[in-house]
């Protein structure tokens, strides 16, 4: 399973920027995706996640500002970024938790997959 992240770049304070995280290869359902940042010297952190159900949970620091919506084939989540702030600058990571089948009695195991990132600048 991969995911293909798209959308990054250099916006000003205040714009907006939206970011796409495409899944594909071969598994089952995808049961939650969602954007994690990680801002040089600080530890990644939760953004926003959508579950398969269309629920959604956002961290504090973006509530109002940005949202995050996935696709009707629930392969693609997308995160819509409004008045963006120098602190929001940083490397936004795809995250997807998805089943996969491991064997013919149709057995699934559970995996997290990370996309490879794409960097979000925001200028003063």
């Amino acid at each position: 399973v991969q995911l293909m992240e798209s959308g990054g770049g250099l916006v000003q304070h205040g714009g907006s920027l939206m970011l796409s995280c495409q899944a594909s290869g071969s598994y089952s359902s995808i049961d939650l995706m969602g954007w994690y940042r990680q801002a040089p010297g600080k530890q990644r952190e939760l953004v926003a996640t959508i579950s398969s159900g269309g629920f959604t949970n956002y961290a504090e620091s973006v509530k109002g500002r940005f949202t995050i919506s996935g696709d009707d084939a629930k392969t693609s989540v997308f995160l819509q970024m409004s008045s963006l702030k120098p602190e929001d600058a940083a490397v936004y990571y795809c995250n997807a938790v998805v089943k996969v089948i491991v064997n013919i009695e149709g057995a699934a195991r559970t995996l997290e997959v990370w996309g490879q990132g794409t960097l979000v600048t925001v200028s003063p």
